[in-house]
């Protein structure tokens, strides 16, 4: 285990009525707060009039910038900068899942910086200052919620691209497990995908990290326990307090440090939904199981019976790759429960129509991974998953 020093100075108040904390927590850091919000499903539920009725009541002006893409665009980014610098904006709210939060982020971080704000997701060392940020969540999916990450999409170069900022995470989260009751059967799979996808590429590892294992395995079988229940009975409480903190656990870097971990799966992903704006959490599910099956081989594969074992309780008195297939096919097949995509034609993409420009910017990042991917292997996963 490598050294490392551990620091999540987020303040997370969780659970049911928690968001009577909003005007506390807001006043802590000044008076005038843009909300960020995606499609208008907060004021459907309750939410948005929840949290407006307090600012009203304790004297908090708010302005809005609605319509937040479950890609996050640079384009929306660049409208709440200009907002923010207009109202003399003091604090950043996103409600919402993790596009909001990522969105709200970069906001926040370019408020500051005299230049355009793609530059700062590029480069994330030109950020000058961040404004406070705030979250109220209502979809256990990125940990956006936790974590420094943003990833925002430009879609005049089909780039999508995470950037990181130590002050782009939230001074506190509001997470209550009952705002998710409203989400789709579809988006609570995908965002149960996502998680797992997070656990996934901190556990595949090629640095020794036997605590951090075993604490990510705790996290996949609450995900496998609780996803299918969340989407059978959507106002299951228990099941869906359970995901929205494993969602917050799998990428606040509690299961990462201590390990060398460069990410896999989600570089390849990120092209996906950059070129064709699909469902990140989708095509998340539809390569992990292809990509598991590409990386088997005699070096990893007892790292793929220790996954069988401890998180889909094969029986271990058994061949090591026997194992390691039957754990891939059990991933693939949680996911089907799930009723998720799992091929890409199935989400429109029938073609290798641009691949091979996905592939060259995927495998930029893929040299040092679990396993080292070319731009060729990156190309034949993807082919492997139409």
């Amino acid at each position: 285990m490598e050294n490392f020093v551990y620091s999540v100075p987020t303040t997370v108040y969780f659970g049911k009525g928690q968001v009577r904390h909003i005007a506390d927590i807001v006043s802590t850091y000044g008076k005038s707060v843009l909300l960020v919000y995606g499609g208008g499903s907060i004021k459907r539920n309750g939410i948005y009039d929840a949290v407006t009725d307090i600012f009203q009541a304790n004297g908090i002006s708010y302005h809005e910038l609605s319509g937040v893409e479950p890609n996050p665009r640079i384009t929306t980014v660049r409208k709440g900068v200009e907002l923010c610098r207009k109202e003399g904006i003091e604090v950043v709210l996103p409600i919402g899942g993790g596009s909001t939060i990522d969105c709200a982020k970069v906001i926040a971080a370019a408020v500051s910086y005299e230049g355009d704000a793609w530059d700062i997701v590029l480069d994330p060392s030109k950020i000058v200052s961040v404004l406070p940020i705030v979250s109220i969540l209502t979809l256990a999916a990125t940990g956006s919620e936790m974590d420094t990450f943003a990833v925002i999409s430009n879609l005049e170069t089909n780039d999508k691209i995470g950037t990181s900022h130590e002050d782009m995470r939230p001074k506190a989260s509001i997470l209550d497990p009952s705002y998710t009751f409203s989400v789709s059967a579809y988006q609570t799979a995908a965002g149960t995908a996502d998680i797992m996808s997070h656990i996934l590429e901190c556990y595949f590892s090629n640095v020794e990290g036997f605590m951090q294992d075993r604490m990510a395995e705790g996290l996949l079988k609450t995900c496998i326990e609780f996803g299918v229940k969340a989407i059978e009975n959507p106002e299951d409480y228990e099941a869906r307090a359970n995901l929205m903190w494993a969602s917050s656990w799998a990428i606040n870097n509690f299961i990462k440090l201590g390990k060398v971990v460069q990410w896999s799966v989600h570089p390849m992903e990120h092209q996906l939904s950059a070129y064709y704006d699909i469902t990140h959490g989708v095509g998340l599910a539809i390569l992990t199981p292809h990509w598991m099956e590409y990386v088997l081989n005699d070096q990893t594969v007892e790292k793929f019976k220790a996954y069988g074992v401890n998180v889909w309780g094969i029986a271990a008195n058994q061949d090591a790759y026997a194992i390691a297939k039957e754990a891939i096919q059990k991933t693939k097949a949680y996911f089907e429960a799930m009723k998720l995509p799992m091929a890409l034609r199935e989400v429109g993409i029938c073609d290798e129509t641009h691949f091979d420009v996905m592939a060259e910017k995927a495998s930029a990042s893929l040299s040092k991974a679990y396993v080292a991917l070319s731009k060729e292997d990156v190309k034949e996963i993807y082919r492997r998953a139409l």
